[in-house]
């Protein structure tokens, strides 16, 4: 048999698996599931190793003579001595080490990201200067650089931050402010939640768009097939009287 159609009747089995969860946790799900995890952990070892060790450490120290990985190596295995009770004191200066490092790359790049580039886009002109055309106003939205979204974007920072200023009370024009930063602040949510659901959707029709692509004769009509297998079994298991707890001895 072709590896093709054998990757379609598995995938398409555990497909059927996962969604059966709609009707209830079962034991189908449950393989799913479980196999998911293991090869998902498995592959992630897998990798690591081929990876990481292979060819970052054993190829470039033995092969091209790079003794300067014997460092990262030695810190790597300090933070194995987490294992040894004895040893565990060790692992605290690998993971001082790592922390220092990484809040250093770490904290830069965040102050440019979400502080810098903030008030970049926050203190832009909301007027621009043309040549000959003198002052003029783009009110283009799709653009993002355009005088409107800078208004826009000025308008939602200030009433944010002014929502989260607890010092003066929200009453009269503060209150106006701070519903403006509510606005502001729940349509940033939705557009984050709309996204999410958007991504999920996605990986929604391929699984769909996978089904019925298999459902073609060339493939030997999995979907239909182990579609009838999984209702059957579910049937079955629905099917079962449940066991009898143990009486009380108490």
């Amino acid at each position: 048999m072709d590896a093709t159609v054998i990757g379609a009747w598995v995938a398409t089995g555990l497909t059927l698996f996962i969604f059966s969860f709609l009707y209830k946790d079962n034991p189908l799900f449950k393989l799913a599931e479980h196999l998911y995890v293991g090869v998902s952990v498995g592959y992630t070892i897998v990798k690591a190793y081929d990876t990481v060790i292979v060819h970052l450490i054993v190829k470039p120290i033995f092969e091209q003579g790079e003794i300067a990985l014997f460092v990262p190596v030695a810190i790597g295995m300090l933070m194995l001595t987490r294992y040894v009770p004895k040893a565990a004191w060790l692992s605290r200066y690998a993971f001082a080490f790592i922390v220092g490092v990484g809040s250093g790359l770490a904290i830069p790049r965040t102050i440019s990201s979400f502080i810098l580039k903030q008030i970049e886009d926050t203190v832009r002109p909301l007027l621009s200067i043309a040549g000959g055309d003198g002052v003029i106003f783009s009110m283009n939205l799709l653009n993002p650089a355009s005088n409107l979204n800078a208004i826009i974007i000025l308008i939602g920072v200030s009433s944010v931050l002014f929502y989260f200023f607890f010092s003066i009370e929200h009453s009269g024009p503060g209150k106006v402010v701070a519903r403006t930063g509510v606005l502001f602040l729940m349509i940033a949510f939705g557009a984050a939640f709309g996204y999410t659901v958007m991504a999920r959707m996605s990986l929604l029709i391929g699984r769909l768009t996978d089904l019925i692509e298999f459902s073609d004769t060339s493939y030997g009509r999995p979907t239909l097939w182990l579609l009838i297998l999984t209702v059957g079994v579910l049937v079955v298991l629905s099917r079962r009287k449940p066991q009898s707890e143990p009486p009380d001895l108490h």
